[in-house]
């Protein structure tokens, strides 16, 4: 596949920011069109009902990353739109999240479309946000998995269980391909992860309802809080919320363990900086998963992920910049 698409340079040799963060060579964002093979040969029978809205996102996607799609207003236009049918169509509900006013505001047909309308874009957007470094979103996304399965839920989707093992496999070809930095996810391969995602999980916790919706928030706090973040921290620069910068936590970390450490390749930096985030991560859902039921647990354990993150942001952005001036 690389071969095909440098023989015929489909990309256009375009420098992607990402791989600022890795080397000098030329990674491609084929992720997504991996995933997109993944899913039409092996398992399109699972979710036929649905692949007209995974093809839809990916060509968003790879529309974005062969520039032909660069307005990012238009892009969240689109998923928008994509989003909404799938869900109205496949009746797709948050039905409690054990907090009494939500919970009264849930039951309005409107507010429930429109609140998980907004939560499958932020995971979809904030997924993307965080791909930067070699392997963070999808080790992250395995790790999710993987606390799953450890915590005895019942974890069929679309009642087959074997349909995970395939989520694994193809989550672990496209770990090692990016970590050795011969591919990476892209747009179009975050948009897909980020999607699928954001729909197991909620079909997750509908088959297992003494588990509580805050476990399932802990384990999506970051990409979804490093979204809300960036257009928090744009809006006060009066930067557009929708337009990328590299003020992302990842790449202030980044740039501090490069200049900490011995390493000598901007690769070695790249991929230790992403073990480091989700080693974090996988301590943070391993100690939640023992407490799947508590919502206060729960809430203690997001809410010290946030204060971790913040701390470390603004030593980080303070040390990233003091540098530079």
């Amino acid at each position: 596949m690389v071969y095909i698409v440098n023989k015929f340079n489909i990309f256009k040799s375009e420098k992607y920011p990402h791989q600022n963060f890795a080397s000098k060579i030329n990674v491609l964002p084929l992720g997504g069109y991996l995933i997109i093979i993944f899913f039409t040969i092996f398992d399109y029978k699972n979710i036929e009902f649905s692949f007209i809205y995974i093809l839809s996102l990916f060509i968003i996607g790879a529309l974005s990353d062969l520039k032909k799609f660069n307005s990012p207003k238009y892009r969240l236009a689109a998923q928008f739109l994509i989003v909404i049918i799938f869900i109205i169509n496949f009746d797709v509900k948050i039905i409690s999240t054990r907090l009494q006013f939500l919970d009264f505001l849930m039951a309005n047909y409107y507010f429930n479309l429109f609140f998980v309308t907004f939560c499958f874009l932020i995971l979809i957007n904030g997924t993307n946000f965080i791909d930067g470094l070699n392997g963070l979103v999808i080790l992250y996304y395995i790790s999710i998995i993987l606390i799953l399965k450890l915590s005895g839920l019942n974890f069929e989707i679309y009642n087959n269980n074997f349909y995970i093992h395939n989520i694994l496999l193809i989550l672990g070809l496209l770990f090692v391909l990016n970590f050795l930095n011969k591919i990476y996810l892209g747009d179009s391969g975050s948009y897909l992860i980020g999607f699928l995602f954001a729909y197991y999980l909620i079909t997750i916790y509908e088959q297992n309802p003494h588990m509580s919706p805050f476990f399932i928030i802990l384990l999506l706090w970051y990409p979804c809080f490093e979204n809300l973040f960036s257009i928090i921290r744009k809006q006060r620069f009066k930067k557009s919320a929708v337009e990328p910068d590299t003020k992302h936590f990842h790449q202030l970390l980044y740039f501090f363990i490069a200049k900490k450490s011995k390493f000598n390749q901007k690769l070695y930096v790249n991929n230790f900086t992403s073990i480091i985030i989700n080693i974090f991560n996988i301590l943070i859902f391993f100690i939640g998963s023992n407490y799947i039921d508590k919502t206060n647990i729960q809430v203690m354990l997001i809410c010290f992920s946030l204060i971790t993150y913040l701390s470390l942001y603004f030593l980080l952005f303070r040390y990233r910049y003091k540098k530079i001036n």
